[in-house]
């Protein structure tokens, strides 16, 4: 794409977007539960992942024009980059979900060629709402609940996605928008909704599936699972417990009967339970330790339908965690229905360090039933 072919990509970012991971509120709805986040500490991280987005943007290609969302919902990350930018809206203070449809709503009477926004799903809510189908739109990453089909892998590829598309090279598909409930989210409960539909870019393995269910058909396979670990488990080794019915089944079988199914726990291999839905910090504390990556060790399972290892939905897992716990200590496990059914066969990690996500990719084992693995490609 050259000078002579300039698009126009409007560009959004939800600046509290994917605050509650780490600290373990599984979203930021709402202005108390953003309150909670940030007396827990929550830092900002969709400003991170819009600034790698634009930054790979502009590497690849010199031929478009940008529209930015004001202050924290873009112009502040352009301007990192002196950016050249057409500002788009106004915001107050404090943003909310009205300012990102509305000014997603302006973009698309400016015609823009593609709508990049940064957030989760809430944020591809309001997207939706103020552009609908008429206009192609992409997500980067950035949340903590991020099961609608209309984003890429990473920001890389969103980058890699954007250039593609806007040069022509690949169509368009209707992209789900879901979201959880968060108040069920907390109770340990998944409620997902569908709100509809928006057009994206169909650029394949750099967009990610909507994220499946477990079905009644793998119950005995989780059950294989849990079986072959109890065997392996050693008493005095500490075991981190992320999210998912899988290692769910696990900890029942070590007797541990309440495990938060959609949060991050903590047990020794006797079974005795140190953390219930532990946040980020603690694990820090527990893991700095260089002695504990003799003695503690992660259970972690891929999210079916899309094969996200890291960095969805277990941002409280962060990559200084795996740094104390060491990636050699990493334990997957995953049905083999689960794995089977990921197309591409693959597992993906996205935990927002490239150096821990590089020692992770190539090839691991996944234990998928009774003294059953298999080998699956991380990228």
């Amino acid at each position: 794409m050259g000078l002579d072919d300039v698009k126009r990509v409007g560009f959004l970012v939800n600046p509290i977007a994917g605050m509650g991971g780490a600290v373990g509120l599984k979203g930021t709805d709402g202005r108390k539960t953003l309150r909670d986040a940030l007396r827990k500490g929550a830092k900002p991280v969709s400003p991170e992942r819009g600034l790698r987005f634009l930054e790979e943007v502009q590497r690849r290609s010199q031929g478009i024009e940008f529209l930015t969302a004001p202050g924290s919902m873009g112009s502040d990350i352009a301007d990192q980059l002196e950016l050249e930018y057409e500002l788009v809206g106004r915001i107050g203070k404090t943003t909310t979900s009205d300012d990102s449809i509305g000014i997603a709503r302006l973009m698309k009477r400016k015609r823009v060629d593609l709508m990049v926004f940064c957030g989760g799903d809430g944020t591809a809510g309001d997207v939706l709402e103020g552009i609908g189908q008429d206009a192609p739109v992409l997500g980067v990453p950035a949340g903590v609940k991020i099961y609608s089909s209309v984003f890429a892998i990473n920001p890389v590829a969103a980058a890699e996605s954007t250039v593609a598309f806007l040069g022509g090279g690949i169509p368009t598909r209707l992209g789900e928008v879901v979201d959880v409930n968060e108040i069920a989210f907390r109770k340990n409960r998944l409620s997902v909704k569908l709100f509809g539909y928006l057009t994206t870019p169909d650029s394949g393995p750099l967009i990610q599936a909507s994220k499946s269910t477990t079905g009644l058909s793998e119950d005995s396979e989780l059950d294989a699972i849990a079986e072959y670990f109890i065997e392996k488990i050693s008493p005095g080794i500490t075991y981190i417990l992320g999210p998912g019915s899988t290692v769910e089944r696990i900890a029942k079988r070590l007797g541990f009967v309440n495990k938060s199914l959609l949060g991050v726990d903590v047990v020794k291999g006797d079974g005795t339970v140190l953390h219930r839905d532990i946040d980020e910090a603690t694990l820090v504390a527990l893991t700095s330790k260089a002695s504990r990556k003799t003695s503690t060790k992660i259970i972690i399972s891929p999210i079916g339908g899309q094969g996200f290892l890291l960095g969805r939905g277990n941002q409280q897992i962060s990559p200084q965690v795996i740094r104390g716990v060491g990636v050699e200590n990493i334990i997957v496990v995953g049905s083999r229905s689960k794995i089977e059914s990921l197309h591409p066969r693959r597992i993906l990690t996205d935990s927002g360090d490239d150096e821990i996500d590089q020692q992770l990719r190539g090839y691991l084992r996944v234990i998928t039933g009774y003294r059953e693995e298999m080998v699956v490609k991380v990228e």
